[in-house]
């Protein structure tokens, strides 16, 4: 019996839910956090405003609408995974979100700003049914609607038995533009069989039992990903993205869907005094079968060799048979001493957390690894990699002085070994810092022939390409780099925005740097300018102001100053942008 009072109205009800909330949340709170927000105050919530809809309620990854119409109802889901597609479609697929939505018609009990019943209940069951960025819909919805929507189709699943509903739901998917899907799929069907073959390495398990070897495990993962990233026709995902599974029990099929990869590769190693056991297997993810396996019981100094020969024998299974004998391989100039190697395999895992204090803890160990060997180019090369760390950060006290010694790393290094794509990668970047484009092309060129699927030579050739006026040719590789490394560092979106700025995409540059989620004064211009040069002069306004608070001596030209630009008119554009967001002169 109804309570007196109790409202009941007739409603299309719309639940929406997130897909892997939980998967994404444990890689990157923060990151996925403030993208969902975007994708809510700039999608969503107007898609929902524009079709009459009302937000009943929100939850961290899912929200509940209702509509007087069923027909505004299925608009509002149509348009918002049209668009959340066009959205993820230069997202890296481990960094896609995605919507499952389900619209039911039916009886709902109104109490104050909220709504209860069977209704909401059948929608809920319904969203569960969608696939990640699909819809599914009542058999009500579907006679509500008939055949009055244009690009819009249903497809009868049936009956459907749901949980904690007793009778069966008939359930229907919508298919949205069928043509321009078929067309994707064919485009994706061409692209696949003609793409790189692409691996994963996941990383070691250390079985010495000792958790000091963990550095040696994962620094030796790391050799093999470097390794591997020599080979042109090979794409190989990042160790950044990869280590996120590092200590978790995983399943191979699920890591390479996360990183769209062909293979994984997957193994551990055992260390014990001078002798090193490493067992390494090769898994074709689509099948889950093991296509080589091998193991690798010698003594310590062998580990080069070790290496030359799993890289050559993964790289020969591989689809196109990839002939290790045929490639332009760079060679190495390894240590004779095992102590050294150790201390940079520390070092670099140290260097890549970005911490303070393990950087200087980094910094020991490769002066140790120095002293051991002061020919040794690898350790000279990141010692100026952690030395430019502290230089970037302010973590020394003296910032000319540090500066001098990263030149001094470099030189030496590079006298010691030409090909260490290390050593070139950061030459191109320290010889940008002067404007020198000529010289910061030639090392970059160099970093890129030795090691061209190493995400930051990638990264960097996209942003190189951008200051000398080829922002177009400058997005393709930024967008490469954010393939290569799922789990990029955010700065690869302030590289990408820069890039759609200066090739006048200003949308996809708002787009870009909104992805920061602690965006700096810098990142602050940049939007203003770019909301100026699309005339939205609120926006704009907002970020100028955001600027000045943060940095209240902020002058255009004095921002310029820092700005790489080799192309006058590339300056000028940036210039205008500022002055017309109000940015003082």
């Amino acid at each position: 019996m109804d309570v007196p009072g109790t409202e009941r109205r007739l409603a299309a009800v719309l639940a929406a839910d997130m897909v892997g909330y939980s998967r994404l949340m444990e890689v990157d709170e923060t990151g996925t956090l403030a993208r969902l927000k975007t994708h809510r105050i700039e999608l969503i919530d107007p898609a929902i405003a524009r079709n009459r809809g009302r937000i009943i309620k929100t939850t961290g990854d899912g929200i509940l609408v209702e509509f007087h119409s069923v027909a505004d109802a299925v608009l509002c889901a149509a348009e918002i995974q049209r668009r959340m597609a066009r959205r993820n479609a230069d997202v890296p697929p481990a960094q896609w979100i995605q919507f499952r939505i389900g619209i039911n018609l039916g009886d709902v009990i109104v109490e104050e700003n909220d709504i209860f019943g069977d209704g909401v209940n059948v929608a809920a069951r319904l969203e569960v049914l969608a696939e990640p960025g699909g819809i599914c819909v009542s058999g009500a919805v579907r006679d509500q609607v008939g055949q009055r929507l244009d690009d819009i189709a249903f497809e009868d699943l049936g009956d459907q038995s749901v949980k904690n509903i007793t009778r069966p739901i008939r359930v229907f998917r919508v298919r949205l533009e069928q043509a321009a899907l078929e067309d994707a799929k064919d485009a994706e069907a061409a692209t696949a069989t003609s793409k790189k073959p692409s691996i994963a390495v996941l990383p070691l398990v250390n079985m010495s039992g000792d958790p000091e070897q963990e550095f040696f495990a994962d620094g030796l993962t790391e050799d093999i990903i470097t390794e591997l990233s020599r080979f042109r026709d090979l794409l190989v995902i990042s160790r950044n993205s990869t280590f996120v599974h590092k200590g978790k029990a995983v399943k191979v099929q699920e890591v390479a869907r996360e990183f769209g990869v062909d293979y994984v590769l997957e193994g551990s190693v055992r260390k014990a005094a001078d002798r090193i056991r490493v067992t390494v297997q090769l898994i074709d993810a689509e099948t889950d079968r093991h296509i080589w396996a091998e193991r690798y019981d010698r003594k310590l100094e062998d580990i080069f060799a070790i290496q030359d020969e799993m890289t050559c024998a993964i790289v020969a299974t591989l689809p196109g048979r990839v002939e290790a004998a045929t490639q332009d391989r760079a060679k190495r100039k390894p240590t004779d001493n095992m102590a050294a190697y150790e201390c940079v395999l520390t070092a670099k895992v140290l260097h890549h957390r970005a911490i303070r204090e393990d950087n200087a803890e980094a910094q020991r160990l490769l002066d140790r690894a120095l002293a051991l060997d002061p020919n040794y180019a690898h350790a000279h090369a990141w010692k100026a990699c952690v030395l430019g760390q502290s230089w970037i950060y302010a973590w020394c006290a003296d910032r000319d002085a540090t500066f001098e010694q990263v030149a001094a790393e470099l030189g030496t290094a590079l006298a010691l070994d030409d090909n260490d794509s290390d050593v070139h990668r950061i030459l191109a970047a320290v010889n940008l810092t002067h404007d020198d484009h000529e010289k910061a092309a030639y090392h970059q060129e160099r970093a890129l022939a030795l090691n061209p699927n190493y995400d930051l030579i990638v990264v960097q050739q996209g942003e190189l390409l951008t200051w000398l006026g080829r922002p177009e040719e400058g997005i393709d590789w930024i967008k490469k780099a954010m393939r290569l490394n799922p789990y990029h560092p955010e700065r690869f979106w302030s590289h990408l925005g820069r890039a759609c700025y200066c090739a006048e995409r200003y949308a996809e540059a708002t787009e870009a740097f909104s992805r920061i989620t602690r965006p700096d004064h810098t990142h602050q211009a940049f939007l203003a300018a770019t909301f100026a040069q699309m005339g939205n002069a609120v926006a704009s306004a907002a970020h100028a102001a955001e600027v000045l608070k943060r940095e209240p001596k902020f002058s255009v030209a004095a921002y310029l100053a820092t700005q790489h630009y080799k192309r006058e008119a590339d300056r000028e554009r940036h210039k205008a942008g500022l002055l017309k967001a109000g940015l003082p002169a």
